[in-house]
This record gives structure tokens, sequence and C-alpha cells, in this order.
């Protein structure tokens, strides 16, 4: 993936939808050229997980994505084999009278039968973007086995051998910092902390990608959204949660929103009832009337 300049990765990634700050420019720059993972890291739905998606599109590269999850381990995230299909293989040898043993087990461990999990297909797969999402999800067990498979972007099977990537893929790892994920790791990455962004660059985001919703509503919702961020909520709402809300509006035919249309869409933004409870309790008119459009 040739890139020359931090301000040439910003452009191809604008060119998705995807709006960056000049730290998150030069940290894909620099994963870029020396093959090293991003680690994104900060609350749910403020970009972490779409950086990836935008990365594949503006390179041309496919996407590949492995969900961390509790209790999840190697064989999950690397390989399998393809049990049922060996053993049609070798009913199909003792019907046609093979005998030889060692034989038998060479082609049965061949790599046909190979299952690739997201690490070994991004391995294998040249260009890619390896998505790791929610690493802080996984054990520490885990968290070691991704941290050896990144240092070298090799893994061994054992009836195999040594699978090297001829082009280490682009690797960005999230975490939404449920836990904190070991030194170890955050080491071997470049790290990006995502914040939620201020009301200017929240607008630009929300018109790039909504530029079907007329101007007032996204600017609306965009000061709507800052506003709730202020209150002491469970879970604050993401980007993700301000581009849903505008779709609601949008699709219930709003160009514009007043008090009592926010109160009455705010499941599509807040989703625990004792942040609703808080927001309901809130002057929407003023706030609306705070912001000039």
């Amino acid at each position: 993936m040739p890139v020359d300049s931090p301000e040439q990765v910003r452009a191809r990634l604008e060119e998705t939808g995807y709006l960056v700050d000049d730290g998150l420019a030069v940290a894909c720059f620099l994963a870029l050229k020396l093959h090293r993972p991003v680690f994104c890291e900060g609350d749910a739905g403020v970009g972490k997980t779409a950086l990836a998606a935008a990365l594949a599109e503006a390179f041309g590269a496919p996407l590949i994505r492995l969900q961390c999850h509790e209790g999840i381990d190697a064989s999950q995230a690397l390989y399998d084999w393809d049990f049922p299909r060996q053993l049609l293989h070798l009913r199909a040898a003792e019907a046609a009278g093979v005998k030889d043993a060692e034989r038998l087990e060479r082609e049965l461990y061949d790599r046909r039968f190979l299952l690739a999990r997201p690490l070994l297909r991004a391995l294998q797969t040249q260009p890619s973007v390896l998505l790791v999402d929610e690493i802080d999800r996984a054990d520490d067990e885990f968290e070691a086995f991704l941290l050896e498979v990144l240092s070298e972007f090799q893994v061994t099977v054992p009836e195999l051998g040594t699978l090297r990537a001829d082009e280490p893929p682009v690797v960005v790892l999230t975490s939404n910092r449920t836990r904190e994920v070991h030194d170890a790791l955050k080491r071997r990455c470049l790290y990006h902390w995502f914040d939620h962004p201020g009301f200017a660059r929240e607008l630009a985001i929300v018109r790039r990608r909504l530029p079907e919703v007329s101007a007032r509503l996204a600017e609306q919702v965009t000061a709507l959204v800052q506003a709730l961020r202020a209150e002491d909520l469970l879970k604050p709402p993401g980007v993700a949660e301000t581009l849903d809300w505008t779709r609601a509006l949008d699709a219930l035919g709003a160009s514009e929103v007043d008090a009592e249309l926010a109160v009455a869409t705010l499941g599509s933004v807040l989703k625990y009832r004792e942040d609703t409870d808080r927001a309901r309790a809130l002057d929407f008119a003023a706030i609306l009337a705070g912001r000039p459009t």
C-alpha cells in the first residue's frame, strides 16, 4: 500500500467519508510504512472500528475482522482442520484400496483441508486490513498469543511448517477499555486515543456521512448530542449514535427537530433507562435555541 505522506493518507481516508485529525493521519501513515499495528482506544461509537473499514476501502484491500470475546482461543482466531472433508477423503482412499499410511497422513493434513480463520487469512491475503475488534474482551493468554503473531507476522502449523506473510496486513486493534490491555501488546503498536469530537468536527462528520439530510437538522442533532455528553450519563453517545439519531429523524421526514420530537426519538441515541430519564429532564428547547443556525 504505497503512500508518501500523512497528508496522502488523510486525503484517501476522507475520500471514503472518514475524517481524521493530524495525530491519526500520522499513526496510519506510520502503520503503513513500518508495518506496525494501530492500537485504537476510546469509548464505544467514536469511530475506531470504522477506521479499519475506511482503510480497507481507501486502499482497495479486503477487510478481515476478528471479533474478540471472552474465552476466544488460538484455534478460533488462527486455523482449524476441516474434519468432515478429511473423513470423506479417508473413506474414499480406503475404498480405492490405498494402504500407504504415511501417504494418507500427508494427504489428510494438506493445505486444501486447512480452514483459515481471520488471523491466518490476513497473513495469506495481500494486501489486506486486519481488524482485531475489542481486544479488551479477550483474556491474557490470547493477548500473549496475538503479540507473538503480530511481532513476526508468521504462524507455525505443526503439520505444514511456518507460514509467513509476504506482505504484512495493515492491522487495527480496538479497545473500549473495559479492562487494561497489557503494556507488551501496546508497545508493539502505534497508540491513538479516540475522544469524542467537538461540535465543528462532529458536524463535519455528519454532513460528510449523511449528505442527504438538511443542514439544519444535522446542526441541531449535533448540538443536542454535545449537550447530552455534558451530562453525567452511564453511556455518553458516540458519533455512531449521532449518525443513528440523524438517520432516524430523517426517516421520519424531519428537516429540523423540536424539543418534542427530540424526546420522542431519544431511543435512537441513548441505550440506558437512567440516561433517558436524565435526558428527559433537560430543556431541549433552550439547547436548540442556544445554537445559531
